[in-house]
This record gives C-alpha cells, structure tokens and sequence, in this order.
C-alpha cells in the first residue's frame, strides 16, 4: 500500500496558483505576478472554505458577497497598468484581498465598502498583515469618493449596469477604470481610459460578480 500523500502547503499551493492559474492564463505582468505570490489568500476566508483558498474559483465571504477567483483579481490588476506610484481608488472591499494585492502595486488605495460588517474585518486583517497605505472607507462605492478624486486608477470589484458616470468623472487624465458591465448573459470585465482623443474601451473577458448596489449600480428589494 502506498503511502498516503500530504497536502501541499498553502505556500505551495500559492506558488502552483501563480503558475496555472495566472500565468498560463495570460497573466505577464511580473509586479503582479509577485503580489499575487506574497498575499496569503487563506486568511482572507471563512476557515469553513479555508481549504479552497487556491481553487480557480470564487469563494464566499457572508452577507452574501464574495472572495473573486485569482485570475479575475489578477486580471483586473493587470488591466490597470500600475507602476507603483499611483493613487488608487478601489470599489467592493469585501474581504481585503484585492486591497492587499493593489497595496503592493502602487503608493496609496481607497477601498470602498457599502457593508459595514465587511469593511471593519478587512480593515482589521489589512492592519494586522501590516498594509499601511490603503485605507478602507464604508461608503456607496457607485459614487466613488471625490473627496480624494482624481485618481490614476478605479477598479471596481462588484457587476454595473453601465460605467458609472461619478467614477469616470474621478479618473484622472490618463487614468484607467475596470468594471464588469452586466449583460443579459454574463458581466464583461471591461477596461476604460482616458488620453488625448478622449475616453476609450475594451473587453477584457466575461466573468460573474456580485451586482454593484448604490445610486448608480442597482438597487436593493428595500429601494
């Protein structure tokens, strides 16, 4: 009889993430390759999914929301094109994972969270990895935050009806915003930015989020 093999470690399952899942899968940007190698995505989980942490998918995180899949977080990094000295605006918190992972790529993130509950426990896990220049704010993120407004780059973590018009207004000349714009089959995970002929588009891929609820996503049964 063969001995019973061990289960990776959470190290080793990162690594083979980062391989896989994201660099086989068009993932080529080192400084996000790093970042998503250096965030321990099982502390951002229920410890009752705990080890799913690396599948290729979404996992719950309560209130009904979600932890998105690797390549999805990784995507969207990508898409925005960070160099390191950016001020980031970030809508949907929710576990604190994709704050981690933007908190490594660039100078400063505002991260948004309409849930209250979700954004003190990110707040916390952030403050307890040693996360110091992102700063979580529970706020409607379809309005974005125009106290700090402009930013250099707006990632949206939750499906919109359309580009929300506040979040365009808050990009900054030659800023880049990710959103998934849902659709009647599936949301598109959608890049927009700014240059000298004006505002342009681009799909990046289909996905599944999370519908993005506030004045200018959704609304609520209550509504």
């Amino acid at each position: 009889m063969s001995p019973r093999r061990s289960r990776p470690s959470f190290e080793e399952q990162r690594a083979r993430m980062v391989e896989r899942q994201l660099r086989k899968r068009g993932i080529r940007d080192d400084r996000v390759l790093d970042a998503m190698a250096g965030v321990p995505r099982e502390l951002f989980v229920p410890d009752e999914v705990r080890r799913g942490a690396y599948n290729d998918s979404a996992l719950p995180i309560g209130h009904r929301q979600t932890i998105s899949q690797p390549w999805v977080v990784a995507a969207i990094c990508q898409a925005l094109e960070l160099d390191g000295d950016e001020k980031v605006l970030e809508i949907g918190t929710g576990s604190g994972y994709s704050t981690a992972i933007l908190a490594r790529l660039t100078e400063r993130v505002v991260s948004l969270e309409r849930i209250a509950e979700l954004g003190e426990a990110a707040r916390s896990k952030l403050e307890e990895l040693g996360v110091d220049n992102a700063e979580v704010i529970v706020a409607d993120g379809s309005q974005g935050h125009p106290e700090e407004a402009p930013y250099d780059a707006i990632a949206v973590h939750a499906a919109s009806p359309e580009a929300p018009h506040s979040l365009l207004s808050q990009l900054a000349p030659e800023g880049r915003l990710v959103v998934p714009i849902a659709t009647g089959s599936a949301d598109l995970l959608t890049v927009f930015w700014r240059d000298d002929e004006g505002l342009h588009q681009e799909t990046i891929g289909p996905c599944r989020f999370v519908p993005l609820i506030g004045a200018e996503g959704f609304k609520t049964d209550s509504d």
